[in-house]
């Protein structure tokens, strides 16, 4: 059986600056202009059945603004009349008057529990398009950046099902057969799910093909459904459409399209009055797993494979465990053994030691972690202090007792860390995976339309920005470029809403929920001399930050 790769990011440590020192305040201008609508943007409010975290994520903070990245002059929107309106931002100069394109055939405002209406620039001729109430559409445009070529004309439009909005797309051309893959987002209500949120997040990998140049139709001809628990936040295809790589806080995994549901339901409530597989312990140095074997078990029934973050048990030929483990091992001196009660023991020995476990297999749920009374002893006196009278009951202690009001977001520890996963599209099985740890992820950005979106990551203080290849797993993940001090710098932000750069990394620009935007601009050589008293050393290069403040308080959206 094929194992998932675990991987790294490797950082190019050319493209850091150890002795960055900060942004200076720029009280430079900055260019605004403000254009009056004929029709407000169709923005969709929550309804009240709405209500968990990844409602908000996936549409709460939608941006009803699109930039075709295809003609990057281009921003597109689309407002309460069904029109998709397409205007030209000239910088430092003016924004053009927006033109209609398109008018979408369906009354959006007769749909109750509409999603709002999402877009996505496929290639430089054909755009992908939700509605919000479910329908899909595929349109032929000619080339966008031509008003003689320029025409949009549906090709493809169905209804789906529940409503959804577009995360990603691309056209693909391969012996003569074009087709359209799109990545679509719901997030649908899970009745069994009486300890969680009641909702799951679906994603569906739909490709649309037409079979023949003769053949005008385009048809589906493939559709698969991944689910999981959180809204990715990062989601795209490779550009050959043979993977799809994941951003999210929990794991994704494929599921059988039209799986009956009566057989789920029975499935799911066996699984909760069935016994534990297996039991583990842990210690600083090492896990010991017991399971209870058959009766008449022999060694020769058993098999047991350690790699260093994967484990495999198989009894009488049959796989009882196989998976990765949270953490790395020793495997080497990983051992087992079959004790007097018929019980097999296995002794996992902590390549990091000190470091608590979680799970022991990812995503896997079958075990039961036991814990023993000298680590809730140890457990009770590291927390004895925040239960007692006094403010500090220990007087050897130098350290004072730690206010949570000082804190600041950057020093928030994130209970779960954010994995990359990499599927494949013929096996629909992980293939890489990384464990992202603390690196919190910031935003994408598409530098180039013919690649994948980049993402960018907090690496210690700074922003990391990395571009996806579809290749082989030593330059899978390139880092591109670095955004000083910004992963430090942006978690002072409370009320972020979007966060973005420019396709040349010249600046990130912050976009408040309201009035504010904080461009964050590269180092560039200074025209004057400049020294630094504490060093004493010429400085050549200063990074500015600019400040719009803009004169209405109505909700803002980023390019």
């Amino acid at each position: 059986m094929d194992v998932a790769a675990n991987c790294s990011l490797r950082v190019k440590r050319p493209l850091l600056d150890p002795r960055f020192e900060g942004y200076k305040l720029s009280l430079e201008p900055l260019p605004c202009y403000q254009l009056e609508l004929d029709a407000a943007v169709a923005e969709v409010k929550l309804r009240d059945d709405q209500y968990t975290l990844e409602h908000m994520h996936a549409f709460g903070m939608y941006n009803y603004l699109h930039c075709d990245s295809w003609y990057p002059d281009s921003v597109y929107y689309i407002d309460n009349l069904g029109r998709i309106m397409n205007l030209t931002v000239m910088l430092d100069t003016a924004l053009g008057k927006p033109r209609e394109v398109f008018r979408l055939p369906t009354d959006l405002t007769a749909c109750d529990n509409r999603l709002c209406a999402s877009i996505h620039f496929t290639s430089s001729t054909w755009v992908a398009l939700s509605d919000g109430t479910g329908r899909l559409y595929l349109i032929g445009t000619g080339e966008r950046g031509n008003s003689a070529s320029e025409k949009w004309e549906i090709m493809f439009n169905e209804e789906l099902g529940n409503p959804f909005i577009i995360i990603h797309s691309i056209s693909l051309l391969k012996d003569e057969e074009h087709s359209i893959a799109t990545l679509l987002l719901r997030i649908e209500k899970e009745e069994l799910d009486m300890k969680g949120s009641g909702f799951y997040v679906s994603l569906e990998w739909i490709t649309i093909s037409k079979k023949s140049k003769d053949n005008k139709k385009y048809e589906i001809t493939k559709r698969d459904i991944l689910r999981g628990k959180s809204v990715p936040h990062y989601a795209a295809f490779e550009p050959d459409g043979n993977g799809l790589m994941i951003v999210s806080y929990k794991s994704f995994t494929f599921v059988q399209l039209g799986q009956d549901l009566e057989e789920s339901q029975d499935e799911n409530m066996s699984e909760k009055i069935k016994a534990p597989l297996y039991y583990w312990q842990q210690t600083e140095d090492d896990l010991t797993v017991t399971i209870q074997l058959p009766e008449d078990s022999t060694k020769e029934d058993i098999q047991v494979q350690f790699l260093p973050d994967h484990v495999n048990i198989v009894l009488k030929g049959q796989r009882f465990l196989e998976g990765n483990l949270y953490s790395s091992i020793d495997h080497e001196s990983s051992t087992w053994i079959i004790k007097e009660n018929n019980s097999l023991e296995i002794c996992l020995i902590k390549k990091n030691e000190g470091l608590t476990w979680p799970e022991l297999v990812v995503g896997d749920k079958q075990g039961e972690f036991i814990r023993d009374s000298a680590q809730y002893a140890a457990i009770a006196e590291r927390l004895m202090h925040l239960t007692s009278e006094e403010l500090n009951p220990n007087p050897d202690k130098e350290k004072p007792p730690c206010n949570a009001q000082e804190l600041e977001e950057c020093d928030i520890f994130f209970e779960e860390s954010s994995s990359l996963c990499r599927f494949d599209g013929s096996t629909l099985k992980t293939t890489h995976v990384v464990n992202l740890g603390s690196n919190q992820y910031l935003f994408s950005v598409i530098v180039d339309p013919k690649e994948m979106p980049c993402f960018c990551l907090r690496h210690d203080v700074d922003a990391l920005l990395w571009q996806p290849h579809s290749g082989t797993q030593d330059d899978m993940w390139e880092h591109i470029a670095t955004f000083n001090a910004l992963g430090y710098v942006q978690a002072s932000k409370r009320d972020k809403k979007f966060f973005a750069c420019a396709p040349n990394y010249s600046y990130a620009a912050l976009c408040e929920c309201l009035r504010r935007v904080f461009i964050y601009r590269q180092p560039t050589p200074m025209s004057t001399v400049l020294y630094n008293r504490k060093e004493g050393r010429q400085v050549g290069q200063v990074a500015k930050q600019q400040v719009a403040s803009l004169e209405t308080n109505d909700p803002i959206f980023l390019l």
